[in-house]
């Protein structure tokens, strides 16, 4: 039997997604979790890997057990056996065919950078941080470069294992909430590093330093170290994983103030 896994988490509390040998990672705590219910030793598979620091609010994984469970006993049993930074949000039984990575059609991310004078505290842990002004409009005009099928190795960690730096990037907004401003990112796939390598180079445009023909540049140039640094993983969340309808998952719902933030809708 296959199950799909609705899956969020605080990554400050994680070395990231990964299985780790030290078991400090997403991926450990929630297979001692499952297999406690299952009785059995659980392999998860995620739709996408997360680096330390960076959030799930709508991870999705997968995993094959051979025993039969209630539905509710994968979310609450499981929950229960979890770390607060971890939850299942919800579970269902689906096809062998279905798999948590390849048959995601999208992936949605967002990243939160609050941009004013002073640090946060009570959220350091959960949102990026610039302290000057940002020009949203030198922003938005850069972003539009980025968009459409290109060559992202400028973007992409030298890290990266995927075996082609070419993704298709669907979807960069750029909309400022009071001290907030928010970029959301769809595309087929993600290069390691890649979104908080563009927002750290769209930093750059909106502070100043370049104006927003450089993105094009750097696209063209392909290379990395032209770029800007790599910015913080505080900010950055998963979220959302768009799959077919036919596969019936549920679909993310915002439960409150800082949810609004980092919950993208399903348009």
């Amino acid at each position: 039997m296959r199950i799909a896994l609705g899956v969020e988490y605080d990554g400050s509390a994680f070395c990231g997604w990964q299985t780790q040998p030290s078991g400090c990672a997403a991926q450990d705590a929630l297979e001692a979790a499952l297999a406690q219910i299952a009785g059995e030793r659980i392999t998860t598979v995620c739709a996408g890997r997360t680096d330390a620091g960076v959030h799930a609010v709508g991870q999705v994984v997968h995993f094959d057990t051979t025993v039969a469970r209630p539905l509710t006993a994968w979310v609450r049993g499981t929950n229960a056996l979890l770390p607060r930074a971890l939850a299942a949000t919800w579970a269902k039984a689906v096809g062998d065919e279905f798999h948590a990575r390849y048959s995601a059609l999208e992936r949605r991310y967002r990243y939160v950078l609050l941009n004013r004078p002073v640090r946060p505290a009570a959220d350091w842990t959960r949102v990026g941080w610039f302290h000057l002004p940002l020009a949203l409009d030198r922003m938005q005009s850069a972003a539009r470069l980025l968009l459409g099928e290109h060559d992202f190795s400028a973007f992409r960690s030298s890290e990266c294992q995927s075996r082609s730096p070419v993704r298709c990037l669907s979807r960069l907004e750029i909309e400022r909430r009071g001290d907030y401003v928010i970029f959301d990112f769809c595309a087929n796939a993600f290069l390691h590093h890649m979104v908080r390598n563009i927002v750290g180079c769209l930093v750059h445009v909106g502070k100043g330093r370049h104006d927003p023909e450089w993105i094009s540049e750097l696209l063209a140039g392909r290379d990395r170290t032209r770029a800007a640094p790599t910015f913080d993983a505080a900010g950055l969340y998963l979220a959302r994983v768009v799959y077919d309808a036919a596969w019936g998952l549920p679909e993310p719902s915002s439960r409150g103030t800082f949810h609004d933030l980092v919950r993208m809708s399903g348009d």
